[in-house]
């Protein structure tokens, strides 16, 4: 049995069609932003058969809230014995394939699918990826997604340059730091090892819970520091365009995007947004 973990956000209706889509196969659990206003009504409709909702966390952009309603999920999946195979993706995701064929693909395997690379051999807006956990950061606190979260960033890492700020001296952690998206596909046995490590080693959770964005660090520095560091692949079968388009970074799909999907090694796609996206969609249901 295979589980899909999904990180909702925003636009209800469009969460309820694609866990209703997906739990054609797929056991579902999903996790809605405390900023999201939902009703009862609403939770209970989804709340039925294979799929699971649940509302726990106020997730905030940027700081380890969202890899606190991740891990969340994943504890509530290895509550049940028989899902060997957990997929992680957002609220603003459609299967690019009929999910029969995305799980058929991963049916049996022992693979780690997921998109890693090595944080110091990164730099985004001028910024060494190791910096984004090198130093400390309460965007949990302080919304990074505004103009006064944008400099405050630049500020308080500026500070702690000046200051030679190292948190992971500090917390004694020798692992090399790795980075990536974190939709990821992974095995239980591969989930398991991760919850454990994380629950054991304090230092760990000091580092990344007061990161920036350690949601895309803290999974891909714990597998790729494991005993399993050769399961993994460094392909997630996720199509998302890193550029701004639609008013959105990353990118709004829409039409402009049919040919690359179509013809492409992907599984899911994101950002979905009906306003835009609908007509790409509805064409891949139809061709599929």
């Amino acid at each position: 049995m295979q589980a899909v973990l999904v990180l909702a956000h925003n636009n209800y209706d469009w969460v309820a069609r694609l866990s209703k889509k997906l739990s054609a196969v797929f056991e579902v659990f999903i996790h809605f932003d405390m900023r999201l206003q939902l009703t009862p009504e609403q939770m209970e409709e989804l709340n039925t058969g294979k799929i699971h909702c649940y509302q726990k966390i106020k997730v905030m952009w940027g700081g380890w809230t969202i890899g606190e309603a991740t891990l969340f999920l994943m504890r509530e999946v290895l509550r049940n014995p028989d899902i060997g195979y957990v997929h992680v993706i957002s609220g603003q995701d459609w299967p690019t394939i009929p999910v029969k064929e995305v799980y058929g693909f991963y049916e049996g395997t022992d693979k780690i699918y997921m998109r890693s690379e090595r944080a110091r051999d990164k730099v985004k807006s001028g910024q060494n990826l190791l910096d984004w956990q090198k130093y400390y950061f309460n965007f949990d606190v302080v919304p990074r997604r505004c103009l006064f979260g944008k400099i405050y960033h630049h500020v308080i890492m500026k500070a702690q340059q000046l200051l030679h700020i190292d948190k992971l001296a500090r917390y004694h952690l020798d692992m090399e730091i790795y980075q990536g998206a974190n939709w990821i596909d992974i095995p239980r046995y591969a989930l398991e090892y991760l919850i454990a490590y994380w629950d054991s080693h304090e230092n760990v959770r000091k580092v990344f819970e007061t990161g920036y964005c350690p949601d895309e660090f803290w999974v891909q520095t714990i597998l790729e520091d494991s005993p399993y560091k050769d399961k993994i692949e460094r392909n997630n079968h996720r199509y998302v365009v890193f550029e701004k388009k639609h008013g959105s970074y990353p990118a709004i799909l829409d039409m402009g995007d049919y040919e690359k999907i179509a013809t492409g090694d992907y599984h899911f796609m994101r950002k979905i947004v009906p306003q835009y996206s609908l007509e790409i969609v509805e064409k891949l249901e139809r061709d599929s």
